[in-house]
This record gives structure tokens, sequence and C-alpha cells, in this order.
């Protein structure tokens, strides 16, 4: 049995199948979650709105909003950590849902011993319980400054709008200075999984890439290790 979290969170399911949303439903709530769930997109969304759950688990394919226009809309009001389900398979829809903002992905038939054990290591990394205790409270590399406490971030000392993956990668990588990081060590250093898909990671340092690079197809700060992975230069 997987430890129950130490402090209740809510989740919010939004799925239109009916038979899926109450089998994560049943799942999450034997494990100690706060589980609501939604079965279309538009009263997924309003109910996200409301009152933004501690987690959101949604589903790629809904009636009357998309999950991706859902992500779309609920990421301009709230940094809500999001992992997507799809019944897609293809490594280009997996990649599809992460561009759009999703912290994780998890593609049906999945296991709910599996969905539950990444809804509880998001929720880690969104509650900042996982850094690594040497990081120190305040990261400075070249233009880009982030405080771990706050976690606020600034490029030039102008603000920057990271998600919670994005930040929790980008500091990792700042924290490590030249370091050379395999893609299958970050999934497990900052995503918490031993597992997977490092499409996710792939995605991830492009997003990234956009908001801190002067020029991201030639990059200067988050930089690529042929045949390994990637590094900070500061």
């Amino acid at each position: 049995m997987i430890d129950s979290p130490a402090v209740t969170a809510r989740i919010l399911v939004i799925e239109d199948d009916p038979n899926v949303g109450e089998v994560v439903a049943r799942y999450l709530t034997r494990e100690g979650f706060l589980v609501e769930v939604a079965t279309d997109g538009v009263s997924g969304l309003q109910a996200a709105l409301a009152s933004p759950p501690d987690l959101l688990v949604l589903d790629l394919m809904l009636p009357g909003l998309s999950g991706v226009e859902v992500l779309r809309r609920l990421r301009l009001a709230a940094p809500v950590p999001v992992i997507m389900l799809t019944a897609r398979s293809s490594e280009a829809d997996r990649v599809n849902g992460l561009e759009f903002g999703a912290d994780d992905y998890v593609a049906k038939p999945f296991s709910p011993r599996e969905l539950t054990a990444r809804v509880k290591a998001v929720l880690r990394r969104a509650g900042g319980r996982v850094d690594a205790p040497s990081e120190p409270a305040v990261l400075v590399g070249g233009p880009l400054e982030l405080s771990t406490a706050s976690r606020q971030a600034s490029l030039d000392g102008r603000p920057l709008d990271l998600t919670v993956k994005e930040f929790d990668l980008l500091a990792h990588l700042m924290s490590h200075p030249g370091r050379a990081f395999r893609r299958e060590e970050l999934m497990e250093q900052v995503w918490g999984f031993s597992y997977g898909d490092t499409s996710t990671v792939t995605v991830h340092v492009s997003r990234l890439r956009e908001k801190v690079e002067a020029d991201p197809g030639s990059p200067r700060l988050v930089r690529t290790v042929r045949g390994i992975g990637y590094r900070f230069e500061p």
C-alpha cells in the first residue's frame, strides 16, 4: 500500500468516461485524497476556477471543451499542477499535452496505483518538499535569479512566469552548474519517477528555453550535451 498523504489534498478529476472517473476517484479517495469529479470540460473548468484544487487529473478528449483548452484557460488563472489522461499513445500526442503545460502525462489504459504514485510525486514537487537539503535559498546564474523559498524567478531583474515543473527543473540544473544530467536522471530527481517517458524532460527543457534564452534555437544557459542530456552554464 502506498502511504497516504500527510496533508489531505483536493483532487479534481475531469473525465467523461464514467467508469474511468469512478475508478480514479475511488482509488484516490482510498489513498486519503478529497476527490471531486466533473464529466465535461465546461463544468470541470468552472469547478477548477471556482475553487482551484491542489491537483487536476484531466482527460485530453472531453465534450464541450477540450482538455487542452481547459488547461490553457486554467493556466491563465491559477498555477494548478496537472496530470493529463489520454487514450492516445503516440509520442506526438504525449508531447502535445506537455507542450500545453501539463506537469505529467499518463496514457490509457493505466494502473490506478501508478496514477496515484504520480499524483503524489507531482504534489510533493508542487509543495517543494523534495528539494535537495543542500540547495541554497537563492540561486544565481548569469542573468537568472531563483528564490527557492518564495518560488520566484527573474531574468535580468524581470519576473519570469514559470510553471511548477519548469521552476523545479531550472532550480535543479542551476544548483549543479556545469554538471551534465542524463534525461533519466532528471526524470528521477525532478519528477520523482524511476521510470517513464523521457520526452517529458525534453518538452520541459524546450519550454524553459523559450522563457530564459535570448535565442532558444542557440541556447547559452540550458545547454544540450550530445549523447547525454543537459547542463546549466551560468
